[in-house]
């Protein structure tokens, strides 16, 4: 359960969540390209980095003189996980929303 506190922490940060969404969208990055946009140094950028590899979300590679990273399947795997076994409770929850409207639809006016 830590690991997963831990990916939705790192994940609870706007700049971390763009990073990841900019990742898996695009594929593997060198970190100078993570910059473009934000707005923020490259020392931020990194500190985001640094909190997305400990977290388990992203990989970093040397290449040259690069950094280059990558989304870690496996990091994402367990939050896709987690929300996939609280499907039932989605599911009711959403049928109950459903009987409620319904029954208001339903009173007379």
């Amino acid at each position: 359960m830590s690991t997963l506190l831990t990916a939705f922490s790192a994940l609870s940060d706007a700049t971390r969540f763009s990073i990841v969404e900019q990742l898996m969208e695009q594929g593997e990055l060198p970190a100078g390209d993570l910059i473009e946009g934000r707005g923020i140094s490259g020392a931020a950028i990194s500190r985001h980095l640094r909190v997305l590899r400990e977290a388990g979300l992203v990989q970093q590679r040397v290449q040259g003189t690069q950094r280059m990273y990558s989304i870690r399947s496996e990091g994402l795997r367990a939050i896709a996980d987690w929300a996939i076994s609280k499907r039932h409770f989605w599911e009711g929850s959403l049928d109950r929303l459903n009987d409620i409207i319904e029954r208001e639809n339903s009173w007379p006016t």
